[in-house]
Order: C-alpha cells, then structure tokens, then sequence
C-alpha cells in the first residue's frame, strides 16, 4: 500500500485504457482508491487493466466506454458510475487527442475534434463530477495538459490552443469551485514514453530528446502517476487552482544548440 492514503475515494479517470491514464488508474488503486476506467475505442486493454487492478489491489474497478466529447455519453457514464460505485471523490481528465497538419492545411472538423476531445470534454466530465461533488462536500478534479499549453510547436496549433484552454479552465473552475471545497489542478508532462508514441519516439530518435531535456532521459508514465495521486490526497488540501510541470526540465531549455556543459574535475 502507497504511503499515500485514498482508501475509500471514488476515482474516474478518463482515457483511461492505455499510457500515462492506465498508469494513473494503477497508482490511484495502489493508494486504496476504487477505480472508473473511462475508454471510447479500446474496450480490450480497459478491460485487461480492469482485472490486472482488482487482483493487485483488491479495490473495487468497473470499465465502461463513452466519448468524452458527447454530452449525452458524458451523463451516461456519470449514472452509471453512481449505480455501481456511489458517488465521485476524484475525477481525472485525462482522454486527449492529437494530429500534425499545418495550420493552412487543417480543415475544421479536425479543429472542432481535438478541441473537443480535449477540452470541451474536459468541461463537459468537470460539470457532472462537480454536481455531484458539491451535494458531498467537496472533491479534486485534475486536468492533464501539456508542456504544449504554454509552448508552441509546429503542426500542432489546434492541440496547443485546446491544452492551453485546459490550463485557463482550470485556474477558472478552481476558483468558481473552491467556496464547495472542490480543488482544481493540472498536471502537464512533458515528453513522455508510453506504448502508443513508443515507435514515433524511436523512429525520430531517442538521442536527440536525451540531449535536449536536461535531465538527459525521456519521461515515463510513473514520472507523472505519483504526483497525480499526491494532488489528489488530503496531503495537498491547500492546493487548487496550480499547474505542475513534470518534464525534467524540458521547459527551460528551448534553445537546442547550447551545450551539454562537463562539469571540471580536480
């Protein structure tokens, strides 16, 4: 059992199946937490992750698909949650998309589905969660944004503008929350290992992001999980409304030709 305690917490993380939210769902049970993995297209793996967690943790764990996107799936999911878990103590949103196109060549309905997935649905999860949180007394709602919410990258316009709206609603629905003793936090990872970008990673070189971020290694998912469930915990009760970066430094070194300076030795 995790040093951190959420024995008896309701958690519904969204995108949930596979990567950095799979990873999210294990530490939050690790931690005592009964577990929602939210999924739209990979049932399998959710309901893989599902019997991996109650047999390693004895939590309580249901799967259950819905598009973030669709308000109507939204509530469905929510309902059904509170037919087979009771309530919601933690909601992370974490379901999130992304393309490469230049901006001249991006059509709209791409412009429209990844602002929607990833931002529109996060408010879309925030207000159910946040309906039911205040009937109970309070709650955390985390948002997963991105380095990319304050950096721009090219081919990447729509993610950027939808992450760095992510960022604006969560200082907003902390604030507009926090009298209901609901804390609202984002975490943004940086560039992260994980099955789905595995390939890409090694196809465009593992060398070149070691040499740029200045912790010299690429992140995984279990660089991001335990800071998520310390956000979640009683031990960050005077948090809200704060955005942590976790990208070993990634941030801070956007000019790529500096040197990797060897310290001198005696």
């Amino acid at each position: 059992m995790s040093v951190i305690n959420l024995k008896g917490k309701k958690a519904l993380i969204t995108g949930g199946s596979q990567g950095i939210g799979a990873e999210i769902c294990r530490e939050l049970a690790s931690c005592g937490a009964d577990i929602f993995i939210n999924y739209n297209n990979n049932k399998e793996k959710a309901e893989q992750l599902a019997l991996q967690i109650k047999d390693q943790y004895q939590v309580k764990v249901f799967s259950g698909k819905a598009d973030v996107a669709n308000a109507k799936e939204v509530q469905e999911m929510f309902q059904f949650m509170d037919e087979h878990l009771g309530s919601i103590d933690i909601l992370i949103n974490n379901a999130g998309t992304e393309t490469c196109h230049h901006i001249l060549d991006l059509d709209e309905e791409e412009w429209d589905r990844v602002n929607d997935v990833n931002l529109k649905g996060a408010f879309l999860c925030a207000q159910q969660a946040g309906r039911r949180m205040e009937k109970k007394g309070g709650g955390v709602i985390i948002n997963i944004t991105s380095i990319h919410d304050t950096v721009p990258r090219k081919g990447f316009t729509h993610y950027c503008v939808a992450k760095s709206g992510l960022k604006m609603f969560t200082k907003s629905l902390a604030l507009e929350l926090a009298e209901q003793n609901i804390r609202v936090l984002s975490v943004a990872p940086g560039a992260i290992e994980t099955e789905m970008n595995r390939k890409e990673i090694a196809n465009f070189g593992v060398e070149k992001f070691n040499n740029w971020i200045p912790q010299g290694r690429i992140g995984t998912v279990k660089d991001v999980s335990p800071t998520v469930a310390f956000l979640c915990s009683d031990l960050a009760s005077y948090i809200t409304g704060t955005e942590i970066y976790i990208d070993g430094g990634y941030m801070q070194s956007t000019i790529q030709y500096d040197p990797r300076l060897t310290r001198k030795t005696e």
